[in-house]
């Protein structure tokens, strides 16, 4: 099959133990990101099969209805950015899959990463360094802090052993379900969740996106949280109300956030004023950015090009369109 990978930015995949699964098939990586639709379709007029980099193109109604020769799409995770309805009107076939049980290692590593900058102003201590001004404030340990987990799920998990690690108490935070099963697993729930954003030194959201978590963290739970609290945020910036984090950092309740993902992405724009915020700490969304991460997913994603060439599909998620 011609297969297409898109939005490759650092030409990682071909360098990675999973491109081998691709062996037989005719693979063109597209290293760069082409905004233009009809650029895109121009390029993918001889793809059979378009294997997508997260979520950093999306699938429209139009872009496919330019690609007569597509039959299949390849993908790992959620997928708010492909039209699915689209795809089975045009006779594409979409596959994708959470994964494994395995945690995603390389998103918990990041989270922890920006608790231990914010706390100990890692950011602030190294610019000030480079221009020869030596220290620039005091930071904070983290050893018996309270650390407030926001959902309850593999990620979260994983977070929370790396802090206890560290000497920090964990609290958590979910839905009836979630809470459950984290009072089964013999963890602490808050007693409320007001409780849970005015007790904890830090927050850290760990929620899929979805229709029911989109907004779920208010003005009223940053409000309340302390003015020398750290929200961190690297799972999606839509669980934030929009516009509601500006506001609390304005506000000064957290004093800070420390954020991997936001509204609009690439965000390119260095004037953007919740980038720009003195009080925020930010990373464009490189927490599954690891080479271990990419194989991992990559393999599951070349796993379901190979299983349709072999006319076994897998992980459908339109399987009305597949005619064995």
């Amino acid at each position: 099959m011609k297969v297409h990978i898109l939005d490759d930015w650092f030409d990682t995949l071909r360098g990675l133990p999973c491109f081998e699964l691709l062996k037989g098939h005719d693979v063109t990586v597209w290293t760069d990101h082409e905004e233009c639709e009809a650029a895109l379709a121009d390029r993918l007029q001889n793809a059979d099969c378009l294997v997508l980099f997260r979520e950093r193109t999306k699938v429209t109604r139009s872009l496919l209805r330019q690609l007569p020769n597509l039959r299949l799409i390849s993908q790992r995770g959620a997928y708010p950015h492909v039209d699915v309805p689209a795809c089975t009107e045009q006779g594409v076939l979409f596959c994708s899959t959470k994964g494994g049980d395995g945690a995603n290692y390389a998103a918990a590593e990041l989270t922890f990463a920006l608790i231990l900058a914010a706390m100990r102003q890692l950011p602030q201590q190294m610019a000030s360094v480079k221009t020869g001004a030596w220290q620039m404030g005091v930071g904070r340990s983290l050893r018996g802090r309270r650390l407030g987990l926001y959902g309850y799920g593999r990620i979260g998990r994983v977070v929370a052993d790396y802090a206890r690690a560290f000497g920090m108490d964990v609290v958590w935070w979910a839905s009836e379900a979630g809470g459950a099963r984290a009072v089964a697993d013999g963890e602490t729930v808050a007693v409320s969740r007001a409780s849970f954003f005015a007790d904890s030194d830090v927050v850290s959201l760990h929620l899929r996106l979805t229709p029911e978590t989109q907004g779920t963290i208010t003005t009223t739970d940053l409000a309340a949280m302390s003015p020398r609290a750290v929200l961190i945020n690297t799972s999606r910036a839509g669980l934030i109300a929009e516009g509601a984090l500006l506001q609390a950092l304005n506000a000064g309740r957290p004093g800070t956030a420390a954020v991997d993902v936001f509204a609009s992405e690439p965000l390119t724009n260095a004037a953007d004023p919740l980038l720009s915020h003195p009080r925020l700490i930010a990373t464009p969304h490189i927490g599954f950015v690891t080479e271990d991460e990419f194989d991992r997913q990559f393999a599951d994603i070349f796993a379901q090009v190979n299983a349709y060439a072999q006319g076994a599909p897998i992980h459908m998620v339109n399987p009305s369109v597949f005619a064995p």
